[in-house]
């Protein structure tokens, strides 16, 4: 499945939960599906803000990936595993959206995704941006994180949808 088909598939996902569902908290420091959608959301955007301050650069520089960016890289995603960040990056995401509010988030990050998909192979692969935990990252390396990122989440909603009211 493209990235841009697993984004509309997590959109379509949200009708598929009444706003309760959306909020449930199942026990403490687990994530309702509304929090993991803001979660996706925002960090998503995030890195497409990094894709186009690539876009943007003028000259490009020679800096590396981490050893877990080029092993990230390399899989194609994320390990499936739990990561937790420290707890200075790791505020709890918005638990205050409604599905309509979601959708709409949705939308606008898949429009924004979509009006970069034919333009991000064609920006200079030097021009680069560091990622706190995976170095030095181009514009496609940021695109791509975007659908890599979905994905790695897909085993989380998954877990949160059988702990669902």
């Amino acid at each position: 499945m493209s990235d841009s088909k697993l984004l509309i598939n997590f959109k379509h996902s949200l009708n598929d939960y009444s706003l309760e569902q959306l909020k449930y908290i199942s026990e403490e420091g687990v994530w309702s599906i509304g929090q993991m959608y803001d979660h996706l959301i925002i960090v998503a955007h995030e890195y497409l803000d990094n894709m186009e301050t690539c876009a943007a650069l003028n000259e490009g520089q020679s800096l590396q990936k981490t050893q877990f960016g080029e092993d990230l890289f390399r899989n194609g995603g994320f390990p499936p595993i739990k990561i937790r960040l420290p707890d200075e990056l790791n505020s709890p995401p918005n638990n205050s959206d409604s599905k309509e509010d979601l959708i709409s988030r949705m939308d606008l990050l898949i429009q924004r995704y979509s009006q970069w998909e034919s333009k991000v192979d064609f920006i200079n692969p030097k021009n680069k941006v560091e990622h706190g935990g995976f170095g030095w990252l181009n514009a496609r390396e940021w695109y791509s994180l975007v659908g890599m990122h979905f994905r790695h989440h897909l085993r989380q909603k998954a877990e949160l949808e059988k702990k669902m009211l």
